[in-house]
C-alpha cells in the first residue's frame, strides 16, 4: 500500500512537472498559438457558456469527458453567467459576488470554481474564461435576463487582480473578456479588468475580448497591449454568414495578431433567433468552420443552442432548444470538427498562410464560396502543399505554379468523416482540375468536401493522419 502511494505520488509530480510547459504562446509569426515547447496548438473549442453556473460535479465531469473525447480542447465559459448569473445561485447554492460587488468575491463560489478549472487540467482542457457576462457591464436592459451594472473601473481591477492572482500558477487558463456586448463607453472597464488581471498573475495568460454579433475586438482593442489575439462573432443573424470577409479583414491588420471567431453559429439554433426559421445544422458548423481556418483563423469555436445554457426540460431554455444539454452532446456537428483539427495538423501548420489567388475561376459566392490556403510566404512559389474547402461541388481551377515541385499528389478529403480519397499522382503543370473526377461525389460525403494538392516530393501523409 504504501509503495502504491509512492508511485501514486511520483506519477502526480511527473504530471505537475510536465504540466509546466503548456501555457499558450503567440507564436514567432504572430499568426498562431502554440506550447511552451513551439509545438503548434490548434484550438477546438466548445461553448458552455453555464458550465460554472448550470451544471454540478458530476455533470461537469460527464461534459469534459464527452468533449475531450472528440477531440475539443478548450471550453469557453463565463464566471459571472449571463442567466441571471449574479442573482441565481450555482448548483451548490452559492452566489459569485458578496452584495453584488465585483470587489468582494464569494469564496465558496470561486473554490467551486477551482475544482472546475482543476478537473478541465485532468483531462487536458484549457478554460477560456470570460470573468463577466457583458451584460454585466453595460447599463442598457438585456432582453431576457437581469441587468445588473455592477462594475465600474475601480472594482474591474480589483476582481481582474483577484482573478490574476488566485490562477496565476494554473496552465490551461485563457481569459476572454467582454461577452457579446459592444464595449463602446466601457472600454475603461474593461481596460481596467485586464490590467488587474495583469497585474495578479504578471502576464502569464493569453487575453483577448469577446464582442457582439457580426463584430471583432480589433474595432475597439487592436493596439490594446493586453489583447494578444483578436476573437470575433460571425453569430446567428442569417444561414450564410461570410465569417472568411471577417477574419481576412483582422488578418490584414498591423501589427499583425492570430484571430479566430469564438461565436459562429449554434448547431441546431433557428437563424435569426426566429422560432419558425430553419435551423442551423451540421453542414452550416462545418462551412463556417472551414471557411475560417482557410481565410487564415489558427482555430475555430464549435456551439449547440442547448449546450451554451445547458438546457434541461424542468428548467426555462432559451432560443426554443429542442434537446437537452445531454442529448446535444452527441450532436452532428460535435463528431466532425476533430477531421478539421486532424487535416490542418497533417501537414506544415505553422507556415500557413491564406491564398485566394490559387483560385483562377474565382472563389464564387455566398454559400457556394471557396476558400484556399497553402504553406510558404504570400507572393512566393515556395508551397509544398494547397488546400481548397468547396461547400459545394463545382470544378475547381487551382494555380499549382506556387509549389515548386515537379510532381503533384491530390486527394479529396470528406469533413463529415475524415477520410482521404487519393487521385493520383501528376505533373506539375502549372494548373490543377479534378475535372473527370468528380465521381467521388456521387452518393457518398457531401455536400462539402476539401481538394488537398501536395508536392510529392514531401511524401506527406494522407490528409488527416499525423504528421511526423
Amino acid at each position: 500500500m504504501k509503495v502504491q502511494k509512492i508511485f501514486f505520488v511520483v506519477i502526480l509530480l511527473l504530471f505537475s512537472f510536465l504540466t509546466q510547459s503548456q501555457h499558450l504562446q503567440i507564436s514567432e509569426n504572430r499568426r498562431f498559438l502554440i506550447r511552451e515547447d513551439s509545438t503548434p496548438f490548434f484550438w477546438l473549442g466548445d461553448t458552455a457558456w453555464e458550465l460554472f453556473h448550470k451544471l454540478d460535479n458530476n455533470e461537469v465531469e460527464r461534459y469534459f469527458r464527452n468533449r475531450a473525447a472528440k477531440g475539443f480542447n478548450v471550453i469557453q465559459a463565463v464566471l459571472l453567467g449571463e442567466i441571471n448569473g449574479l442573482t441565481e445561485p450555482n448548483a451548490n447554492g452559492d452566489i459569485p459576488l458578496i452584495n453584488l460587488d465585483p470587489a468582494r468575491p464569494n469564496e465558496k463560489y470561486f473554490a467551486y470554481v477551482d475544482r472546475i478549472i482543476r478537473l478541465a487540467e485532468s483531462y487536458g482542457l484549457y478554460m477560456a474564461i470570460l470573468p463577466t457576462w457583458g451584460s454585466h457591464v453595460e447599463d442598457k436592459p438585456h432582453v431576457l435576463f437581469e441587468n445588473l451594472h455592477v462594475f465600474t473601473p475601480e472594482n474591474a481591477a480589483i476582481y481582474g487582480e483577484f482573478l490574476g492572482k488566485r490562477y496565476k500558477d494554473q496552465w490551461n487558463i485563457i481569459w476572454i473578456l467582454g461577452g457579446d456586448r459592444p464595449p463602446t463607453g466601457h472600454e475603461a472597464i474593461w481596460n481596467a479588468m485586464a490590467d488587474g488581471l495583469q497585474k495578479g498573475e504578471a502576464g502569464k495568460h493569453l487575453i483577448s475580448y469577446h464582442p457582439m454579433g457580426g463584430m471583432t475586438s480589433s474595432e475597439w482593442f487592436h493596439t490594446a497591449d493586453w489583447l494578444d489575439f483578436n476573437m470575433l462573432q460571425s453569430g446567428h443573424a442569417r444561414l450564410f454568414n461570410n465569417n472568411y470577409d471577417m477574419i481576412a479583414h483582422d488578418y490584414a491588420l498591423n501589427p499583425p495578431k492570430p484571430v479566430i471567431d469564438g461565436e459562429p453559429n449554434y448547431e441546431e439554433l433557428p437563424s435569426g433567433f426566429q422560432e419558425f426559421n430553419q435551423r442551423f445544422t451540421d453542414v452550416d458548423v462545418r462551412r463556417a468552420a472551414y471557411w475560417a481556418i482557410f481565410a487564415g483563423a489558427f482555430g475555430h469555436t464549435y456551439g449547440h443552442n442547448a449546450i451554451w445554457q445547458m438546457a434541461v426540460p424542468e428548467k426555462p431554455s432559451y432560443v426554443w432548444t429542442q434537446v437537452s444539454w445531454q442529448e446535444a452532446l452527441d450532436f452532428p456537428g460535435s463528431f466532425q470538427l476533430i477531421h478539421l483539427k486532424r487535416l490542418m495538423l497533417s501537414r506544415p501548420f505553422l507556415t500557413r498562410i491564406p491564398d485566394q489567388n490559387l483560385l483562377l475561376d474565382g472563389p464564387g459566392m455566398m454559400t457556394e464560396h471557396q476558400q484556399a490556403t497553402r504553406d510558404g510566404t504570400p507572393g512566393n512559389n515556395d508551397a509544398t502543399y494547397i488546400m481548397v474547402y468547396s461547400p459545394v461541388f463545382r470544378n475547381i481551377r487551382v494555380n499549382t505554379s506556387v509549389i515548386a515541385g515537379e510532381r503533384l499528389r491530390i486527394w479529396w478529403y470528406d469533413p463529415r468523416i475524415g477520410l482521404a480519397y487519393p487521385l493520383g499522382e501528376f505533373e506539375n503543370t502549372g494548373e490543377y482540375s479534378p475535372g473527370g473526377n468528380e465521381r467521388i461525389w456521387e452518393g457518398m460525403g457531401g455536400p462539402d468536401w476539401v481538394l488537398v494538392i501536395d508536392d510529392a516530393a514531401q511524401n506527406y501523409p494522407p490528409p488527416g493522419e499525423k504528421f511526423p
